[in-house]
């Protein structure tokens, strides 16, 4: 029996191996191959489903059918109708961004350095310049211009930025806690179900337990400590995870998954602590960090290192400089009007990001598919 069971894992450590060769750069025909047939097996089974819930479906379309007759038949109501158009895309495309944040674009990096911190930013340090967050509305929030109005200089408080920016920052962190749901479900299902999902973070959690009294390094006692709370406080321990900046709250998804916690004792939890008390401390640091004195003071400090300061510091000062042109909506000014190469960066860091997040979709797929012949493989083993 000792036996069978290790050579029944070390099939499993082998089957894995195999699986996660199977990427594009290393076997791209099979991979694309795979991603095609999961994909066509995903589209049956959602059919099937939706189906099965037609009920729920034609309500759906008939809504539907009811809001596009809104939106296309003319009279007093399009006003409100373009209103809350405008508002559903923003607020859409802030949770979206705020879900992809949670699966880390494949790479672990989060859509608030990329998009939210950036937003907040720019939009800090246009108040401090135009005394005033009442920017004109088109062009913002896509571009930023100082309104005509006339405002006296120190005018604008920290209260009236956050309150500028709040909305977007609220429906990131709802996206954010929508996207903590799939571990959540997966520890559920895997507890329920009494099957072994092939998850990393799930085995890796199971190993904890199964350790816990032997656990020595920081790592490993910091993940304990997460388990604890929420096992133990529950609601609030749950909230208190979520409401601070914390790489482990995966872990903390997976232990109230395995440990049966209502679902709406997990997402009400991480629903106020990431979109309401946490993102308020990010915008508040990000705000603070871009006042209009402290950006100067960096500057200048920047402009103080030795032998290579002037060099750095110049690119930061055009791009300051250009970015007050633009908030005057001063484009025939004498000062060049070139790309600058932070923007530049910028711009081809995301390029590459989406790129490779599009990538990790594509193998992860097809690594899916790989699963299923080896699981298909197993079964037909076992009826022999």
């Amino acid at each position: 029996s000792f036996a069978d069971s290790s050579l029944l894992s070390e099939r499993k450590r082998r089957d894995r191996e195999e699986r996660l060769n199977i990427v594009l750069w290393k076997k791209p025909l099979v991979t694309l191959q795979y991603f095609f047939l999961e994909t066509l097996i995903n589209l049956k089974e959602w059919t099937i489903k939706l189906w099965h819930r037609r009920s729920i479906l034609v309500s759906f379309l008939l809504m539907l059918a009811v809001l596009t007759a809104t939106y296309y038949i003319e009279g007093t109501h399009q006003q409100y109708v373009r209103y809350m158009e405008k508002k559903f895309f923003w607020c859409a495309y802030w949770v979206g961004l705020g879900i992809l944040s949670s699966v880390g674009l494949g790479t672990g990096l989060h859509t608030f350095l990329l998009y939210l911190g950036p937003h907040i930013a720019s939009v800090t340090l246009a108040a401090y310049e135009c005394n005033s967050v009442n920017f004109p509305e088109p062009p913002y929030p896509d571009q930023i211009i100082c309104p005509d109005e006339e405002t006296t200089e120190g005018s604008i408080s920290l209260w009236a930025i956050i309150s500028k920016v709040r909305l977007e920052a609220c429906m990131w962190g709802a996206g954010t806690a929508i996207g903590e749901l799939p571990p959540y479900f997966m520890a559920r299902a895997a507890r329920l179900s009494g099957a072994e999902p092939d998850d990393e973070e799930y085995q890796e959690f199971e190993e904890m337990l199964e350790h816990a009294e032997t656990a020595q390094d920081f790592a490993s006692r910091a993940k304990l400590a997460v388990q604890n709370l929420v096992q133990k406080v529950g609601f609030f321990g749950i909230l208190a995870c979520a409401s601070i900046p914390n790489p482990l709250f995966d872990l903390a998804g997976i232990t109230c998954g395995h440990f049966l916690v209502p679902f709406w004792t997990f997402f009400g939890a991480t629903l106020i602590g990431k979109a309401v008390i946490k993102m308020h401390i990010q915008k508040l640091f990000v705000i603070i960090t871009f006042s209009k004195h402290i950006v100067e003071q960096m500057v200048s400090l920047i402009g103080a290192i030795p032998s290579i300061g002037p060099s750095l510091q110049k690119p930061f000062q055009e791009y300051l400089e250009a970015q007050r042109i633009k908030l005057h909506h001063k484009s025939d000014s004498g000062v060049p009007q070139g790309e600058n190469w932070l923007s530049w960066m910028f711009e081809k860091l995301v390029i590459v990001m989406v790129c490779y997040f599009i990538l990790s979709i594509i193998n992860s797929m097809a690594q899916s598919y790989a699963k299923r012949l080896q699981q298909k493989m197993y079964s037909e083993e076992k009826t022999k």
